[in-house]
């Protein structure tokens, strides 16, 4: 049967069964019509199953967009739009991002669709939540494999750090998210969100000239997002109302 003849070839090229599946479908006046229109749909093919895999790996707990979130709720600088944002613009300048807000305002909704976004164009993206990437780091460097961890941290076109000074860290802690931020530094573009301002993130990191350090390196290329509303999980629950 040629269909089984195909799938034998597919396999021993090593190429998917997305071609033989096409090869039913795919109408064409030449062999030549035929042949472009298989190997065009096997490369857009192979493209999708990238970009699948690259948002399995960005780790997002959950799946976010645009299209329930709401742009009139956020206090944008005056150089950018929503399209900037959501056409990851920032990421091609190596620009970082940085949320401030109050808990609950969708600071991390919004990072999750423009993490989402980045994985549709094919950017590697990561997304943690900063005490569980400090535990992370931690872990690593107790088991000495933290080179490997930095090494597939540092493969990411954008990195996102979700409640970002929620937990206070040890000298430990801080030093391997400085690492962090230095190798995101004029690489890679960062995402901070956080509810605490730049003054009080002393108290996080224990020691006045890594801090200093830290926020010279976030804010050098940055676009500071406001969030100055009330918590949308308070205002949605019953007790809001």
């Amino acid at each position: 049967m040629m269909i089984a003849e195909i799938a034998a070839c597919c396999k021993e090229l090593r190429l998917s069964r997305n071609i033989v599946e096409m090869a039913e479908i795919i109408q064409a006046d030449t062999h030549q019509e035929f042949l472009v229109k298989l190997l065009e749909s096997e490369v857009e093919h192979r493209d999708n199953k990238r970009k699948d895999k690259i948002l399995k790996n960005a780790n997002f707990y959950c799946i976010k967009d645009f299209n329930s979130f709401r742009f009139d709720e956020v206090t944008l600088p005056a150089s950018i739009t929503p399209e900037y944002l959501k056409n990851c613009e920032f990421i091609e300048t190596k620009s970082n991002i940085v949320m401030y807000g109050n808990v609950g305002t969708g600071k991390t909704h919004l990072s999750i669709a423009m993490g989402v976004e980045a994985c549709k164009k094919g950017l590697e993206t990561r997304f943690f939540r900063t005490a569980a990437l400090v535990n992370k780091l931690s872990e690593a460097k107790e088991k000495g494999t933290l080179s490997k961890l930095m090494k597939q941290i540092s493969k990411a076109d954008l990195l996102i750090c979700d409640e970002w000074g929620y937990v206070p860290l040890d000298r430990i802690g801080a030093q391997l998210l400085f690492e962090i931020v230095s190798e995101c530094y004029e690489r890679k573009s960062l995402i901070i969100n956080t509810n605490i301002e730049f003054s009080r993130w002393v108290n996080v990191f224990y020691d006045e000239q890594m801090t200093s350090a830290i926020v010279d390196r976030v804010l050098h290329h940055c676009h500071l997002l406001l969030f100055p509303g009330q918590s949308n999980r308070m205002r949605e629950s019953e007790i809001g109302k």
